[in-house]
């Protein structure tokens, strides 16, 4: 059961890439509010700042994703378990994206000068975060008792 959720997951990470993390703008009946999305934000970032494009990259697109691949070679026996260790610490570097996007809407909403509101993007990401580690987790534990 676990391998078909981490399967899942390698076809909703991309789904929740392109999806709408949030919408902002200055919050006038006039303008309407952009939807930012991952890879958005990133297409904003490498315009403006490489070194953080290159680290939001890691964490938002590649960390997530190795760590579902790495699960999924183990699930099916095509990788040894003795890698888990180092998903975990995968899964772990792909939440600190979710804390730094959670920080910018926070610090947003507290300026007061534009308008931040959350998108379903940022629940399916943040799913597909929080699951990929629940998985990580379920696949160390039957590992430990296999052994």
């Amino acid at each position: 059961m676990l391998k078909f959720i981490n399967l899942g997951l390698l076809v909703l990470f991309p789904i929740s890439w392109f999806a709408p993390l949030m919408r902002a703008g200055l919050g006038l009946p006039l303008f309407g509010l952009d939807e930012i999305s991952v890879i958005s934000g990133l297409q904003s970032l490498w315009d403006s700042d490489i070194f953080l494009a290159l680290l939001v990259t890691f964490f938002a697109l590649f960390a997530p994703y190795m760590k579902t691949l790495g699960l999924a070679l183990i699930h099916f026996g095509l990788m040894r378990r003795k890698v888990l260790p180092v998903l975990h610490i995968l899964g772990k570097l792909a939440m600190a994206d979710i804390f730094l996007i959670a920080l910018y809407i926070t610090l947003s909403k507290g300026i007061g000068i534009g308008k931040i509101e959350t998108a379903w993007g940022l629940y399916l990401f943040t799913a597909c975060i929080l699951a990929s580690i629940t998985i990580g987790f379920l696949t160390e534990k039957r590992a430990r008792r296999e052994t």
